[in-house]
This record gives structure tokens, sequence and C-alpha cells, in this order.
């Protein structure tokens, strides 16, 4: 059988329809848009041999977002958290397209694409359409946040905020430069104080305990870093180890929590509610998720965070013959919703993979609703202190943090990723972070 390309140009727009072998219709086409937890388990998970399976997305790979803040300071290198998508073995090259979804029209089965790389326009027929498109940061209408802020969900971001760090470094350094510049370029402020901001907060705090002494020694006193949030830190964690991990940020030098919300972020400061001004030479906001805007121009139910919403099957309210799934962030189950997290996305996409190979072959009634069991979270506090809250129990301090690297190790996804990753700890333990810009 001849292999026959059915993409072709209509009208500007590249059209990508099903596709043929001889006159061998191929199996019900699954589109999946995302390669984040939710949509690359789908992926993972899918048997293929089911469905004709494309992927849209904006990235050609798989984010461990769990270790992302590890990379802003060179714990880990960038390239030791990522699985390139394409590994994952498509049937034809074609079937991913680095692209983001513009608009869905239900009557006809079809998506209009954007290409990230060119800006070229496509639709893409589908039988079976996965959402997993997640989410954004939410800037809760702030002024300043998008042209002055760094958000911290991809890869680019853990590089820019790493390059931003490290310029601020050799700014402080150039010759000229005033006492008040220099505190102001080596001020590193953090808002929100979910698990990325305290995170990220770790990860600085040991860069300049381990780094910063070594390498910039006469400036480690004017380094400072700020986590403000408007309530309270680590909100889904037990009151005892939030109050420990507290405890334990209060506790250190030039590290500052301060309770209060952000009015405006400015080029080179922030205000706070009460109005006073903090000159800051960085800002990494992380403050909860919105929806991104193809999720918001769907006229679909959603609730009222913007969400999609899915019956306990994962199957999008209104869709009378069932063939759109939305999973991950961007959507919620709306006789249960669950927390907004990698492991529940990780599970959703795992059953939504399952549950379609049943409904492929015609074995729709065994499909269970979606269940979840928590196992647990964990948080790393930075100075080889974490927090562990599991079903078996609660942990904190230097036990946790072994903890926190032994799970993460064993969740990457492939062999590479677990031998590069310890190598990266074992090279910035013994050699220090590599301060090299690029």
């Amino acid at each position: 059988m001849n292999h026959v390309s059915d993409i072709f140009l209509n009208s500007g727009k590249v059209r990508m329809r099903r596709r043929k072998y001889g006159n061998y219709l191929l199996e019900e086409r699954l589109v999946i848009l995302g390669t984040g937890w939710a949509s690359y388990s789908v992926l993972k998970h899918v048997d293929k041999k089911l469905f004709d399976v494309f992927v849209i997305s904006p990235r050609n790979h798989f984010l461990f977002t769990p270790l992302l803040c590890s990379t802003t300071v060179g714990t880990l290198e960038f390239r030791s958290i990522i699985e390139p998508v394409r590994n994952t073995g498509f049937r034809d090259e074609h079937h991913f397209q680095v692209a983001e979804a513009v608009k869905l029209n239900v009557d006809s089965h079809s998506i209009q694409c954007k290409s990230t790389l060119n800006g070229q326009l496509f639709d893409i027929i589908y039988d079976k359409l996965v959402i997993g498109v997640g989410a954004v940061s939410n800037t809760f209408g702030v002024p300043g946040v998008y042209e002055h802020a760094y958000f911290l969900k991809e890869l680019a971001d853990a590089r820019k905020i790493r390059n931003q760090i490290l310029k601020n470094f050799e700014l402080a350094m150039q010759p000229g430069v005033s006492e008040a510049e220099k505190k102001r370029l080596l001020h590193f402020v953090i808002v929100g104080g979910g698990p990325t901001g305290v995170e990220f907060g770790a990860e600085l705090y040991d860069f300049m305990k381990q780094d910063v002494t070594r390498l910039y020694p006469h400036e480690r006193g004017e380094v400072r870093v700020t986590l403000i949030e408007a309530r309270q830190i680590l909100p889904s964690f037990d009151e005892k180890l939030r109050r420990f991990a507290e405890k334990k940020m209060r506790q250190r030098d030039q590290f500052k929590l301060l309770q209060h919300s952000v009015t405006k972020v400015n080029k080179d400061s922030i205000i706070l509610e009460d109005g006073s001004e903090i000159p800051c030479g960085l800002v990494v906001w992380s403050t909860g998720l919105a929806p991104r805007s193809f999720t918001a121009s769907l006229d679909l139910p959603k609730n009222k965070a913007q969400q999609l919403l899915v019956d306990d099957h994962l199957r999008v309210k209104n869709i009378p013959d069932n063939t759109i799934f939305a999973i991950g962030d961007c959507s919620s189950i709306e006789t249960a919703p669950h927390p907004c997290t990698a492991q529940v996305a990780e599970r959703q996409g795992l059953y939504l993979a399952n549950s379609l190979g049943l409904y492929s072959q015609g074995k729709g009634s065994d499909v269970k609703p979606f269940s979840w069991k928590n196992m647990g979270m964990l948080a790393y506090l930075g100075d080889y202190q974490g927090l562990a809250e599991l079903p078996a129990g609660k942990l904190q301090g230097f036990k946790s943090w072994i903890l926190w690297r032994s799970v993460y190790l064993t969740k990457l996804g492939n062999w590479r990723a677990r031998f590069q990753v310890p190598f990266d700890w074992a090279r910035t333990f013994v050699f220090g972070r590599d301060v090299s810009q690029f």
C-alpha cells in the first residue's frame, strides 16, 4: 500500500484530514491538545493500534514540573527534566505539530490551529478530541505583571529567570554602580506562597548560601530574597507543616516573608497595598491559575474559574456524541472537583487512555467513573529541609528532603533523566552551580 498524503492548501490554510493507506481508512482519529502532565499521559498510554493519534502543542517536549525550580539557579540543567514528545512514536512525523489550537467547531469536528513557528493556520478533523492545554499564571489584573514580572510555568521561563539572576550579579559588579542600585539588583522578590513560590525561594536560598559566598564573597551581604503572600504559605499542606516551613524561612538571614498584596509591578520595584514601594531586581509571579485564551474562548460549559466542566468520565458537558474530553488544569469534574496538581492530571490521563481503548472496542459499559487517591504532597524548603504529607503520616526536615528527591527521581519518565538528574545533583554538590550565561 502506498502512503498517500492528505495535506493540502485551501484558501491559504493547511487542512489536515484523515490519512489513508491505499483505499484503507485508518482507525478513529484521536487529537490531543497539549503535552503537559494530563495530555502526555494519554499519549504515552493510549493504544496506538486503535487510534490514529495526532498531537497539537506549542512545545515539543514534556516538562517534569516538580523539578523546574531547580533549573532556575543551575542545580539541575534544563534538558535533564524534559522528554521529547516525538520519542513516543507516531505513525507519521506529521502527526505532531508545533502549534496551538485557536478555534473549535463542534459541529464539523474540526479544530483551527496556528503554528507557533510561522503563524500558518490549518484545520484538523477529529473523531475523538482530548483538551489538555493546562492553564497560565493568574495576574489578578495587577498592572505591570505581564510587562515586568517573570512567570515560572515553562522551561523558557526558567531560562529567562536564570539569565536575569546571573545578569543582575554581573551588573552589580560593574564599576560606578551605587550601593542603592546594587541592593536593588540583588533583591529578588517572589509573589505567591504556593509550592512553586516556596521552592523557587528555597533554590535561591541554596544558591546564596552555597555559591554566592564562593563566587561573590564581597556581595554576599547585599543579596536578599522576599517572599510575598497575601494569606498563608503552602495552604494545601497541614497546619503543623506550614508552621514548620514558615519558622524555617523566618530564621534565615536575608530571607523575608511578607503578608501583603501586591497592587503594581514596576520595572525596578513593586507597590504593596499599603502604598509602600520595594525596589527589586527581579519579580517572579506565582499566584494561582487562570484559563488559557483558547479555553476561555470555547462556548462550552465552564465553572467560575473558567475551567471546562466534565462528568465523572471526563467527558465535556453538553456534547451529544461524547467525542470531546477535557483533563488536567483546564477542566473540573462538576460533581467532585479535584486539585490542580500534576498528580491528578497524570492519573486523569492514564484513566482516559484506558477508557478510550474500551470505548473503541465497544466496551463503554465497562468504563468506571474516574476516581483518584491522594498519594501525598512534597515540598522543598532549602538547606536540605523538606515537607512530606503522606497517607502514612507527616514528615518534616532532612528526612523529608531525602524522600522528596527519592520520589521525584523514581517519577522521572525515562532512564536518561533518571541518570542525568542524580548526575546533576552530584555535580552541583561537588563543583557548585554553573553561573555561565547563555
